[in-house]
């Protein structure tokens, strides 16, 4: 199993935000993490990526993550694209995706993986040298998923990478994030978008109000009454 989490909990000083939380991600899964506002998506991938302290089972190919500095965990092969993007807004297109590598010293691989950054959003190569703050903000999007990949992760952490975006950039990024998996990343993604993520995910976990509600393949909550009420929005 490539992650593994058992009993995760994580407090901001007497509030529980995730209590007990446990879920596994194997090698090349796509895992989406569903939940309303508040539920703690975006803290889950907060503590898998070392930014937020958390106590239980944090094991990434069988190591414990607990009490590793968040670069150290870039260095393990986990890369997290944050919501709200954290891009350099002043900087170039490519200045911010080579920042996405800068643990790495194999310039030939770096070389190849921003060629493949490329294939998957060809507008960002024709925007290269242009400053990170005159996009739109999916093309943003797509430098934030681009500046991960250049990390090479084996786990893609992905908080809300539809927020905020026009419908057809938003479908082009979905699209562009299976394909991610295709090429052999394993992804965790934190998404609203119920409906998108039912279609493009293997297994899907729900998180309310810092717990696991619900879990299973996607073909299964699809089917879930709950879920086709709560977050799809058919009866």
């Amino acid at each position: 199993m490539l992650l593994e989490i058992d009993k995760l909990c994580v407090s901001y000083g007497k509030a529980v935000a995730l209590e007990d939380v446990s879920l596994r991600v194997a090698e090349g899964e796509f895992v989406a993490v569903l939940g309303p506002n508040g539920a703690g998506k975006s803290t889950l991938l907060k503590a898998i990526s070392r930014a937020q302290p958390s106590t239980g089972r944090l094991d990434f190919k069988g190591d414990s993550l607990q009490g590793l500095a968040a670069h150290q965990v870039v260095g393990r092969g986990i890369c997290h694209c944050p919501e709200g993007r954290r891009l350099f807004p002043e900087l170039t297109v490519l200045k911010n995706l080579m920042l996405g590598a800068y643990l790495r010293h194999d310039a030939s691989g770096i070389a190849g993986d921003l060629t493949a950054v490329y294939s998957l959003f060809p507008i960002l190569e024709e925007r290269s040298s242009q400053i990170v703050s005159t996009l739109s903000g999916g093309q943003q999007q797509m430098v934030a998923i681009g500046r991960a990949l250049m990390g090479k992760p084996s786990l893609l952490l992905l908080d809300e990478p539809s927020v905020g975006i026009a419908h057809r950039l938003k479908m082009e990024i979905f699209d562009a994030i299976k394909q991610i998996q295709q090429r052999g990343t394993a992804i965790l993604m934190a998404e609203q978008d119920a409906q998108s993520a039912l279609r493009i995910a293997d297994r899907v976990y729900v998180l309310e109000h810092g717990k696991i509600g619900r879990e299973g393949s996607s073909a299964e909550l699809r089917s879930d009454d709950y879920i086709r009420q709560a977050y799809l929005g058919v009866g």
